[in-house]
């Protein structure tokens, strides 16, 4: 930023976190309409628990898969260009639901779905790195985290008032057409700093800095090479961890509130927004924490770790969550949604902080595929426990215990979090 006139460049770094925020709450707005909708799929779909399980799989093992290839274009594309066709391509797949006939049309659409999000979280960290210096991207990541949470808001209420007034085709119709418009705006509003004319070459030079203030080489790793990392693994298996009993969390919600506590849709809708609330309370206040840890001069390692550390220790309230009454239940899942996103936020701002601007795409895309292939693992592992009458006792056992099982193992692999220094470029 200027010296001269440092509040323009701060206007816009946040116009774009916002920008990007919007993007997520889309995101999570989507993949809620499956889950909230099911009731009123069924009544012309048949679907039973297994296929309802292996329709949340389909999702997820695309997600996984294009998170690292959506990381990678992403890193090779730009954010501008690559951003707006991950999002055209899932909003269309998202759309494409409201088409299907049979359980095998709403596979491939999930399936398509799974793909183009892959791309989104991504090319939002990706975007964070470009704009927005260290001491503040734990924040930035948290406001960006708070637009899934505000999808997750919106979804139960906008389903409901859908169903209420049209099939329930029309709820994947508008889903994706939000997504559309999104894209139009992204478009015609958004420029990375090295081309955006609202910058002076002063304030481009200075992102430019940040951008590499640790000295990283300009062209990505492969993932070879990022693979070869102690830090990358320690990501990647904290994620996979953490991530499973995640994706059980968010997918399995609803079903769980029908088929334990017998509610109807209305009923879901009348609760399900709660502990998205309390996800974007999370979110916001694990940004805003480790930032001001940062800001009183913590060390990196400490203010990640200290924000890591109380968010996973919060995670095993949700072994009670099935003795108490339905009030108590729905505010342990606040308690564990406030708990996760606060870890989230965290642990998605650590390839930023770790590698080079132009391999971050490809680090957090590899966390995302870690991270769907947990929720793949951890889903089919939980349903076939339920089908075989272990019960939800034991699902959530095993769920509260991931967070801080993650945690150790983060610590292990990095005892020290700090920026890699990078080596030395090679040609052959």
């Amino acid at each position: 930023m200027s010296a001269s006139n440092p509040r323009p460049l701060i206007a816009l770094r946040w116009q774009v976190v916002l920008l990007v925020s919007l993007a997520t709450a889309l995101s999570y707005l989507d993949r809620q309409t499956l889950p909230i909708a099911i009731k009123a799929i069924e009544r012309d779909i048949p679907i039973d628990a297994q296929q309802f399980a292996n329709l949340n799989t389909a999702f997820l093992l695309t997600y996984a898969i294009m998170y690292a290839v959506g990381g990678r274009i992403i890193d090779v594309l730009g954010t501008r260009l690559g951003f707006l066709i991950v999002m055209v391509f899932w909003s269309l797949a998202c759309a494409g639901h409201g088409l299907a006939t049979s359980f095998a049309m709403l596979a491939f659409f999930r399936l398509c779905l799974g793909a183009g999000e892959g791309g989104g979280f991504p090319a939002a960290t990706r975007v964070m790195a470009e704009w927005v210096p260290a001491k503040d991207r734990t924040f930035a990541m948290g406001i960006i985290n708070t637009g899934s949470a505000f999808g997750m808001i919106v979804a139960p209420f906008l389903i409901s008032r859908i169903l209420d007034h049209a099939s329930w085709p029309w709820v994947f119709f508008v889903a994706g057409g939000l997504g559309l418009i999104w894209s139009v705006w992204w478009f015609f509003r958004y420029h990375p700093p090295e081309t955006n004319a609202r910058l002076t070459e002063g304030e481009r030079g200075e992102l430019e800095i940040l951008a590499n203030s640790y000295g990283h080489p300009a062209v990505p790793q492969p993932w070879l090479e990022l693979l070869r990392l102690r830090p990358t693994w320690g990501l990647l298996v904290a994620k996979f961890l953490s991530d499973g009993a995640w994706y059980f969390y968010l997918f399995w919600l609803p079903k769980y509130l029908y088929d334990a506590r017998h509610l109807n849709i209305k009923e879901v809708a009348t609760f399900v927004w709660m502990p998205a609330v309390a996800m974007a309370i999370g979110s916001f206040f694990g940004g805003w924490f480790s930032s001001w840890l940062l800001h009183r001069n913590y060390s990196l390692n400490a203010a990640r770790k200290i924000a890591l550390a109380m968010s996973a220790l919060l995670m095993p309230c949700v072994l009670v969550v099935t003795t108490v009454p339905l009030s108590w239940a729905i505010v342990i899942f606040c308690l564990a949604y406030l708990g996760h996103q606060f870890w989230a936020t965290i642990l998605m701002t650590l390839p930023a902080d770790i590698f080079s601007k132009n391999s971050v795409g490809s680090v957090a895309g590899l966390m995302g595929c870690a991270g769907g292939l947990g929720g793949v693992v951890f889903g089919e592992a939980m349903g076939w426990l339920l089908q075989h009458g272990f019960g939800w006792p034991l699902v959530f056992t095993l769920g509260g215990a991931m967070h801080v099982l993650s945690f150790a193992l983060l610590c292990a692999f990095m005892p020290r979090l700090q920026p890699l220094t990078p080596r030395p470029v090679t040609t052959t």
